[in-house]
């Protein structure tokens, strides 16, 4: 897993609450087995128009966006269903980081097994951040804001300075790259011992 440091990103404002999966990632899009290839069905519904064309009314469509790597959204990001794809097609179309007030629990830890970071930050702190980046917008300038997990701190160019609380666990993961796997395979020395002394002979193939 690649690890997350620190990041700097230009913003996509998504300003709408209560995104759940199915509009993150909608349901007909979940028969692919690999982790990538999500990132071109991402908010599928919104980005495209019935003919297959883009939305341009549609807010990750304009074109000063495009390659926005931080998203700031509001309260509730991530609710529905569980799926892990939300966060799958999130990274695959470029995010490494997404801001809001408040996210669905299970979204939420599903991010940090995809080394992508959520942020959450105050209601009041996230509406400054949709005022800052709709001023850069105006002057043609894309809004752009660093995030750094080793001083758990979000801050921009103009003076915008907010620090975020993060599980020191979850931290430690993504500093360090480590999913899952990569946390038990830490321990393969002692995982190989315990097999040994047990004698434990290789699984047959299911269809023996």
């Amino acid at each position: 897993m690649q690890p997350f440091v620190t990041h700097t990103g230009t913003v996509a404002p998504l300003d709408r609450a209560n995104v759940d999966t199915d509009q993150i990632i909608p349901k007909q899009f979940l028969k692919r087995i690999e982790r990538t290839g999500f990132g071109q069905f991402l908010f599928f519904d919104w980005r495209y128009l019935p003919d297959g064309s883009p939305n341009p009314a549609f807010e990750l469509n304009v074109p000063r966006r495009a390659g926005s790597s931080i998203l700031l959204a509001r309260k509730n990001f991530g609710c529905g269903s569980s799926r892990e794809h939300a966060p799958w097609a999130l990274s695959d179309y470029g995010f490494r980081v997404v801001i809001a007030p408040t996210f669905a629990d299970i979204f939420f830890a599903n991010c940090f097994q995809n080394a992508m970071l959520p942020v959450k930050l105050s209601e009041q702190d996230v509406d400054e951040l949709f005022r800052r980046a709709a001023a850069a917008e105006a002057c043609g300038t894309p809004y752009q804001l660093t995030v750094d997990l080793v001083g758990c701190e979000v801050r921009d160019d103009d003076g915008f300075t907010r620090p975020f609380s993060v599980d020191g666990f979850r931290r430690t993961c993504l500093l360090e790259g480590l999913d899952h796997i990569a946390l038990t395979l830490q321990h393969l020395d002692q995982i190989t011992a315990w097999e040994n002394s047990h004698q434990l002979a290789p699984l047959k193939a299911l269809d023996e």
